[in-house]
């Protein structure tokens, strides 16, 4: 199923469609509007401001119910955990509907369990079309998310992005920057290199 950039501005993060499906709502409402009808669910890839700030909005307006990983759940909530005051503002104050797990399902799309920005980050695989939306992990410049926040590992990263290397992945849609439909395994692999250059 084709995948949909909706692109964030330059502080907060892209969203995108699949199908009935949106992951990531740190784009505003108003851009989110036009696809109410459509949603009804949203899948966040993890509990970091930028990437959550108007779930509530967007999930009342759509009528959508919320999944996130569990071990992220309580940045919906906490403050200090969604780094909020980084945005001079507050945790969107929610309670998920669902609590994801690694190999969950969410329709067609599968959780890939990838600690290491944050302790619940996800990345969410098509199985079909090879697609993956990365959130903070990996991105297309062949970087990766920081380790240095609150619930970061290093270590867990490594072991994430050395993970994502095994899978035939085809398109990568990050949470920062633009996606790329062909050659997600490509950034992946720099991802890989560079993070191990970095590691002790």
């Amino acid at each position: 199923m084709p995948v949909q950039w909706i692109p964030g501005d330059p502080v907060f993060a892209n969203s995108y469609l699949v199908g009935d499906v949106l992951v990531d709502a740190g784009v505003t409402p108003m851009v989110i509007s036009k696809y109410r009808d459509t949603i009804n669910k949203i899948i966040l890839t993890h509990c970091h401001f930028d990437h959550t700030a108007y779930v509530k909005e967007i999930a009342l307006m759509c009528k959508a119910k919320v999944y996130i990983h569990q071990a992220d759940a309580s940045g919906l909530v906490e403050d200090a955990q969604s780094l909020s005051m980084h945005f001079a503002s507050h945790s969107p104050g929610i309670i998920a509907d669902t609590l994801l797990r690694d190999g969950d399902h969410v329709g067609h799309l599968q959780v890939i369990h990838t600690p290491g920005h944050t302790p619940g980050s996800i990345c969410i695989l098509d199985e079909d079309s090879g697609d993956l939306i990365s959130g903070d992990t990996v991105f297309t410049d062949g970087g990766f998310g920081r380790f240095d926040f609150p619930g970061g590992r290093l270590d867990e990263l490594v072991r994430s992005i050395e993970r994502l290397s095994t899978l035939n992945i085809r398109g990568l849609y990050p949470g920062h920057g633009e996606p790329s439909p062909r050659g997600g395994a490509c950034h992946i692999a720099a991802a890989r290199e560079l993070i191990r250059m970095n590691s002790p």
